[in-house]
């Protein structure tokens, strides 16, 4: 179990650690001359049942409550200092602020210096710090007299903060491990150590981790958990890495960032969160509001931007978005502070819900329903709700992401939910197997009342299909079920027309003699490239004819028009697709020359131009200067 401790300044928490565990947290030259805690302190000790516990001694002074902050994310509760001659002040009020705000639910109240004041004076404080705990998430909470001086009621203390031991439940290891950094330092003869609480996953010496946002791949040399040396890390323990690797070059490690697993080396510019405004405000909370964030043991500057409304109520809560303004490592159920423009005040909390809000690209209804199915507690609910509303699916690794997902769990999940995935192997879409089956259908129907209605076509393109589906498919989506439909043997491709497995264009007579006299010119097993003059010559036909009846060819897809003069088969002109996507591949750069493109395909110097710039027109290439860079690997 980790305890932190909370309360206002000079009101006895660092001596109250030393009494309960023998260390003296204030370890900094400032800290012992001023008799003020200005950094995090630690101690571990046993308080009688085997096993440590380790406290986390924050600063109780105003100017420090981000050095607070970072101290309380993450602990299993909360050990509440208020001194019986003061009783609660300032701090104390907001401390308690925070920890409701962070969802704390265990701890006890230390009502500290009770040798100074007589007992009715103690019952009154006592009453007070009832009535304060009343209406948030530590209310009827013990208060123990204590005196760490005399001892009275220390080990009181240490009974009631055993017991509240086996109240914490035990947590899952599941999804990547995150470690919140509170502590940066190379120690010699060791290297790069780095402190913190670890928020998720479990860890072994050995493995491969990263700094988050942005940093490199570390290796973890050794660790201590609650400061001792171990081989195993684990969610709920505070941990000690050693750490290697090429990544210490890249980017300084501060407090603030994190250690993570490689599938968690994300970052985010931007949040939507559930967030509850302070009910001691005197003010609404208007939209736009600079604020400071405190996530984990991180502090960025960002602002807060409501969806509905120009401003929050004191009390009130919402679902906002947070800009920020430097990048941040988080995941979904992260909680959150905010503070003022000034970092003087805390003005509310909450939860965050999505980590990667797509804010372009979706319409209103589709983001708030995305936002909705984030906001459910189980991850298969959520799933099914978010894959609702977008037609064209969701991009699932930043749901897997968001909601810090091993590689193992995503596999799980895709075949719990029955997901059809499609894109790229790094960041595909998903949508369920039932929508992808009915796409499919929709396309095929389409298709068959297309070629009903011009049977002497081969095919269509696929903007004469986008047009007749029943619906809207984005493009992407769209291509990917063509490619399945055509491996699954349901569909056919001929010249970048698709068609039905099995279709065959209805020609009229004349075309089809034609026909035959005219394809074995263009199937030249030696790449030659004919021109219609030469192919009219060929078949002593008048060329305007032969060109009237290449049009019509290149519009039902059998050939493909490459210039006014110069018609192709299909299988050549993928066979010439296939020489530029070698190049291309070839050449560090991505690009090749016109003259490489006539040399390697083996044909002439005007049908390599006029192909090449078929090419530029349908997207396959794109000419800078005089090379060609290859956009995608096939027509």
């Amino acid at each position: 179990m980790i305890i932190a401790t909370a309360g206002h300044v000079d009101h006895g928490k660092t001596l109250l650690v030393k009494a309960l565990t023998g260390t003296d947290t204030d370890r900094l030259p400032e800290e012992k001359r001023r008799g003020l805690t200005i950094e995090l302190g630690f101690a571990f000790h046993d308080l009688g049942d085997g096993e440590p516990v380790g406290f986390i001694d924050v600063p109780g002074h105003e100017r420090f409550v981000h050095t607070m902050v970072a101290g309380v994310a993450g602990t299993d509760a909360v050990l509440l200092v208020i001194a019986a001659d003061d009783g609660p002040m300032p701090q104390t009020t907001e401390h308690l602020a925070i920890l409701d705000l962070l969802g704390v639910t265990r701890g006890v109240v230390a009502l500290t210096k009770i040798d100074r004041v007589d007992a009715s004076r103690g019952a009154d404080v006592s009453r007070q710090i009832q009535a304060l705990l009343s209406t948030t998430s530590l209310a009827g909470i013990d208060v123990i007299s204590v005196s760490a001086v005399t001892g009275l009621g220390v080990l009181q203390l240490r009974t009631a903060l055993c017991a509240l031991k086996a109240t914490v439940p035990a947590r899952s290891r599941a999804g990547n491990f995150r470690l919140a950094i509170d502590r940066s330092f190379v120690l010699k003869g060791a290297g790069r150590v780095v402190t913190g609480t670890v928020f998720s996953g479990s860890l072994n010496v050995g493995d491969t981790v990263c700094h988050a946002p942005g940093g490199g791949e570390l290796r973890v040399r050794s660790l201590h958990v609650h400061n001792a040396v171990a081989e195993l890390a684990e969610v709920g323990q505070r941990c000690a890495l050693n750490l290697a690797g090429p990544g210490l070059t890249q980017h300084e490690i501060h407090r603030g960032d994190w250690i993570v697993g490689p599938e968690a080396n994300f970052g985010t510019r931007g949040f939507d969160a559930d967030v509850r405004v302070l009910a001691s405000e005197a003010r609404n909370l208007r939209s736009r509001t600079p604020v400071h964030v405190h996530v984990g043991s991180a502090e960025v500057t960002g602002r807060l931007t409501l969806f509905e409304g120009s401003g929050l109520e004191p009390g009130v809560s919402a679902v906002v978005h947070v800009a920020l303004d430097h990048e941040l490592h988080m995941v979904r159920g992260d909680r959150f502070i905010l503070r003022d423009q000034s970092s003087r005040r805390t003005v509310g909390g909450g939860v965050v819900i999505n980590p990667f809000p797509e804010h372009g690209g979706r319409n209103r209804a589709e983001r708030t329903a995305y936002r909705n199915g984030m906001r459910l507690c189980e991850i298969d609910l959520a799933l099914e709700a978010v894959l609702s509303a977008p037609p064209a699916g969701i991009d699932f690794t930043r749901f897997t992401q968001a909601w810090n997902l091993r590689a193992d769990e995503v596999d799980a999940l895709r075949l719990r939910a029955a997901l059809v995935t499609y894109g790229s192997p790094e960041a595909p879409s998903a949508l369920p197997a039932g929508r992808w089956q009915a796409l499919q259908q929709s396309i095929a129907t389409a298709l068959g009342l297309l070629h009903q209605a011009e049977p002497a076509r081969a095919g269509v393109t696929i903007s004469d299909l986008r047009q007749a589906l029943p619906a809207p498919i984005k493009l992407a989506l769209l291509n990917a079920l063509l490619a399945a439909m055509m491996s699954a043997g349901v569909l056919g491709r001929a010249g970048g027309l698709w068609h039905l497995a099995g279709h065959v264009a209805e020609r009229a007579p004349e075309d089809a003699a034609l026909w035959r006299r005219v394809r074995p010119l263009l199937e030249v097993s030696d790449n030659q490239c004919p021109v219609v003059h030469d192919l009219a010559e060929s078949l002593t036909l008048n060329q305007a004819r032969l060109e009237t009846f290449l049009l019509r060819l290149a519009k039902s897809g059998e050939v493909v028009r490459v210039s006014p003069k110069r018609y192709f088969l299909p299988s050549a002109i993928e066979r010439f697709a296939a020489v530029a996507c070698e190049l291309a591949e070839q050449r560090p750069s991505g690009g090749f020359a016109a003259a490489e493109f006539r040399n390697a395909a083996g044909i002439g110097r005007n049908a390599a131009i006029e192909i090449l710039e078929y090419f530029d027109r349908v997207g396959l290439t794109r000419r800078q200067g005089e090379t060609r860079i290859l956009l995608r690997k096939n027509l």
